[in-house]
């Protein structure tokens, strides 16, 4: 079994699992996302990381799970070059905020299964970019607090109305 197919496979279970109010049918991936696209994003959140001094790292993928730009702010720890992806891309993988996991771990139960899985990275500040109801890339975001990271994403998210 491939990776993608088992990340696939336990965000069905993770999702199965969860209460069934919290429960709804995830956006399917849509074309990946363009460069001007990215770069709105980019900006804005940029904007948002440099009005409250934060120094971090910011990685937009696309659906595919390709990198299309990353921002590393002077001085901001090196870790956060490969955290700041890995949010991005386990947002993507999983459709959801990488907060969900985060959450889903400290709640321990069925949730503490994803310890199991290689190239997840399971804290805040990673959010699928969902744009006419399909997803088109993930953003991730560290250097910071992980609520700071995650406000950084959004603020950038937010620049394309989502």
């Amino acid at each position: 079994m491939t990776l993608k197919m088992l990340v696939i496979a336990c965000a069905a279970f993770f999702l199965s699992a969860a209460p069934s109010s919290a429960q709804q049918t995830p956006p399917p991936y849509g074309p990946p996302i363009t460069l001007d696209v990215a770069k709105k994003i980019m900006a804005a959140a940029e904007a948002e990381a440099v009005k409250n001094s934060w120094q971090v790292v910011i990685t937009i993928i696309d659906s595919g799970g390709h990198m299309v730009m990353m921002q590393k702010f002077d001085n901001t720890q090196l870790a956060s070059l490969s955290a700041s992806e890995g949010k991005a891309q386990t947002s993507l993988a999983f459709k959801l905020p990488s907060k969900a996991l985060e959450d889903a771990i400290a709640a321990g139960g069925s949730g503490t299964r994803l310890l199991a899985l290689k190239n997840i990275s399971p804290f805040e500040g990673g959010l699928p970019i969902v744009v006419d109801g399909k997803i088109i890339g993930a953003i991730g975001v560290s250097g910071a607090l992980s609520a700071q990271d995650a406000q950084v994403a959004r603020a950038g998210i937010a620049a394309v109305g989502n």
